[in-house]
């Protein structure tokens, strides 16, 4: 049986404590928040368990075998680090850190200490994701050409981190997910509106002479969008993440181009075939991971969104917010 405490109860937190409770092999035992009003949700929902203002109740616990740190990115580093160093596996709210040494340090302490740290890369458990990856290894997509994903909406604002720390690490992770190359060159821009963070931001990166990513993330959009294109040499895939049915479809459309002896001899066709929804799993993405992280404790396994794959979307943000920060220019990866 596998013992976990959650520390923060605010947003997210609620989610993860469900997804806990009533697991098979696992015991949701402590809950913490500095907030009376959150312990009071806390308490009202889930009556059995423990619930603290102190961190390091939850942290020092010897009847804690895991923790879930689910707080502001600022306070990820300290948390995770200490579970490590009390024997805790750790299960961190995306992004993982808030630069790539701390990520690299919380990497090297779970090896000293045989731990597992795993980050909360959510989407990568819906059925959306699972079938785009499995699409992508049965190469029914052929070589890819780009990936484009918007994600934008009215807020939530954050007063600690802009637009692209809360909203790029779920389409990054996905895309880090989904693209074998490596990327190696990262460009951003944006503004900031109303406060001192950015609530604007485009994000493109370059994978070599092969893929080509962009992402919209924007806080002051008057309408919710979740739409990611993939384009490939065979097929093109749309992802509308808002979409109860059909979220996934797959277009046999593309550009056929004959050589020619010049550029101008190069003969051109379009293709446009038959359009197809693939079946998409419809579990609930959280209550997949939750089960995942208790199995790879139990099973000692390294999962797939380890803290390496944090570390990767780590490295990708702290290179954009650089260009970010410099109007646009062009940061090696």
């Amino acid at each position: 049986m596998i013992r976990v405490g959650i520390i923060g109860y605010g947003y997210w937190g609620p989610g993860i404590a469900r997804n806990f409770h009533g697991l098979p092999g696992c015991e949701l035992s402590m809950i913490c928040d500095k907030s009376p009003e959150s312990l009071r949700r806390a308490k009202q929902a889930h009556p059995a368990v423990t619930v603290t203002c102190d961190a390091n109740e939850v942290l020092t616990s010897p009847n804690i075998d895991a923790v879930a740190v689910i707080t502001p990115v600022w306070t990820h580093f300290e948390l995770a680090k200490t579970a490590l160093q009390n024997g805790k596996h750790v299960l961190v709210e995306k992004p993982f850190t808030s630069t790539v040494a701390q990520a690299e340090e919380l990497i090297e302490l779970a090896a000293q200490k045989h731990l597992m740290i795993m980050v909360d890369h959510t989407f990568l458990f819906t059925g959306a994701v699972k079938k785009i990856r499995q699409l992508i290894e049965a190469d029914a997509l052929g070589k890819l050409y780009y990936y484009d994903s918007t994600r934008v909406n009215l807020g939530l604002f954050q007063h600690d981190v802009n637009v692209l720390w809360d909203l790029a690490p779920h389409d990054l992770s996905i895309m880090d997910h989904l693209i074998s190359a490596k990327p190696d060159v990262v460009i951003a821009t944006g503004q900031s509106h109303l406060n001192c963070h950015e609530d604007v931001a485009y994000l493109t990166i370059y994978f070599g002479n092969s893929v080509i990513a962009h992402i919209n993330v924007n806080w002051l959009s008057p309408v919710k969008v979740r739409t990611t294109l993939l384009g490939g040499e065979k097929k093109m895939l749309v992802w509308n993440d808002l979409e109860a049915d059909e979220k996934v479809k797959v277009y046999d459309k593309g550009v056929d181009i004959k050589g020619g002896e010049n550029v101008y001899d190069l003969l051109v066709s379009y293709r446009s075939g038959d359009m197809w929804a693939p079946k998409i799993e419809q579990a609930e993405a959280l209550r997949v991971e939750a089960r995942y992280f208790i199995d790879c404790i139990e099973k000692q396994e390294t999962p797939f969104n380890d803290g390496a794959a944090g570390l990767r979307v780590v490295k990708l943000l702290e290179a954009a917010e650089r260009s970010l920060k410099e109007r646009g220019k062009a940061i090696s990866v």
